[in-house]
């Protein structure tokens, strides 16, 4: 079900995913301009073409939100609060304070936190309705201090055109009232541009952040700059370090866990151990033909993106890790704490037999929406800090002006541009002395 890469002799080519967002980015530009010249229209067009109903207003009627909550199982409405309440716990920890850095008598630097004024947030609703995000983006965002949260998530078939119940009972829950129905490039364009120049009713947002198909990495990478965006996420990945002390069960069954996401999803095992590498397969085969998504999850296993990869030993399998750069990194060894202090490439860790990925998409308190495709390398999981800016607020008194102009006027000098340095001299005659 799962092949194997072996790299004990040599490093060869790990495991990925071919994700081609340039050729989605041709079908997706056209939709994005047509969204921003002809508004609501246009998105419930696109809505009605691509999934198969076209709502009745792109709007959610709030009283839909209330309804969704007053009709959500107990129990899964407990999972939601409990898992609200501990990403809010990391949220507010993470959260940066204003500082002021005294730089000499007189002279302050303020690097003051901002909240950006209003975000729009997507939640994909296509082979899982991902619940989960609702949580992931919205938390951080409202921790940060939005003060305004738009939220799009695709319309159903099957629910008369409103986006999936479980996720409106969300946006209840956590008290965001603005929901659209619209999916995809079209609905990430109207977040974006806005609706309001073609005589709708969408203002425009600063940042826009959630994970979707490919079409939405695309309009990402399309719309940013007239946007901020998180990432261009793309399929899900998890990698896992493991030794012979690794339980090949648990193992098995975390790659399944992300397997079951996407027929694209990586599930990748780093190991030092035949023994173990031929166990987890043989759970593989045990494990997955019962799983109720069980073609799914053999699609993703015998994919060129998932393999068993063969090392050395644990040094080598936390280089190989780092130049992997997964979504998610799993570690099954018997030093779990110290490997794992080791990697320096993941969205995130997770550390020792009893932390399983499944734990971080929903109650962990860390965020799971993460940087795939080895962006890991330099970047970062979605955070309270996304949706702030830095501004740096310098106060200066005369004295400390005329401290320190000469060094403006010099400098100026030297870039050939005296009139920055004259903006200082006409404030003071002691510049130059």
């Amino acid at each position: 079900m799962i092949r194997r890469l072996d790299l004990r002799r040599d490093d060869g080519v790990l495991p990925r995913a071919q994700v081609d967002v340039e050729h989605a980015l041709e079908v997706v530009a056209p939709l994005c301009e047509d969204v921003r010249l002809r508004g609501e229209e246009a998105v419930l067009e696109y809505g009605e073409r691509f999934d198969r109903i076209r709502p009745a207003a792109l709007r959610v009627d709030p009283a839909e939100l209330t309804r969704a909550a007053a009709a959500l199982d107990a129990d899964v409405r407990a999972g939601l609060e409990e898992s609200i309440a501990r990403l809010r716990r990391t949220c507010e920890a993470e959260l940066e304070r204003t500082v002021v850095t005294q730089i000499a008598d007189g002279a302050t630097v303020e690097r003051r936190i901002v909240p950006m004024s209003r975000v729009g947030l997507y939640v994909p609703g296509g082979l899982a309705p991902l619940v989960s995000t609702v949580v992931m983006n919205a938390v951080p965002a409202q921790v940060a201090g939005v003060g305004s949260i738009a939220l799009a998530s695709p319309p159903q078939a099957d629910a008369n055109g409103l986006p999936n119940q479980t996720i409106l009972a969300a946006c209840s829950i956590l008290g965001i009232d603005e929901v659209y129905a619209a999916g995809g490039a079209q609905a990430l364009a109207m977040l974006a541009y806005g609706t309001t120049s073609t005589g709708g009713s969408v203002a425009p947002v600063d940042l826009v952040t959630g994970p979707g198909n490919i079409y939405v990495a695309a309009a990402k990478r399309y719309l940013k700059g007239t946007v901020a965006i998180d990432s261009e996420a793309g399929p899900t990945e998890i990698a896992i370090i493991a030794d012979d002390t690794a339980d090949p069960v648990f193992v098995a069954a975390d790659l399944i866990s992300q397997a079951e996401h996407d027929p694209m999803a990586a599930s990748v095992l780093i190991t030092d151990s035949d023994a173990l590498a031929g166990a987890v397969s043989t759970e593989l085969d045990r494990q997955a033909p019962a799983a109720k998504h069980a073609d799914r999850i053999r699609t993703a296993l015998d994919g060129q993106q998932s393999a068993i990869v063969l090392v050395r030993d644990i040094d080598q399998a936390v280089g190989v890790a780092n130049d992997y750069a997964a979504e998610h990194l799993e570690i099954h060894t018997a030093d779990a704490a110290d490997v794992a202090a080791r990697i320096v490439n993941a969205g995130a860790i997770f550390v020792g037999p009893h932390t399983p990925v499944s734990l971080g998409d929903y109650v962990a308190g860390s965020n799971h929406v993460l940087p795939t495709g080895r962006s890991a390398r330099h970047s970062s999981g979605l955070s309270v800090r996304a949706f702030c800016k830095n501004v740096h607020v310098v106060t200066y008194t005369d004295q400390a002006l005329r401290d320190v102009g000469g060094h403006v006027v010099n400098l100026a000098a030297a870039e050939d541009l005296p009139s920055h340095g004259a903006a200082v001299w006409a404030r003071t005659d002691r510049v130059g002395e």
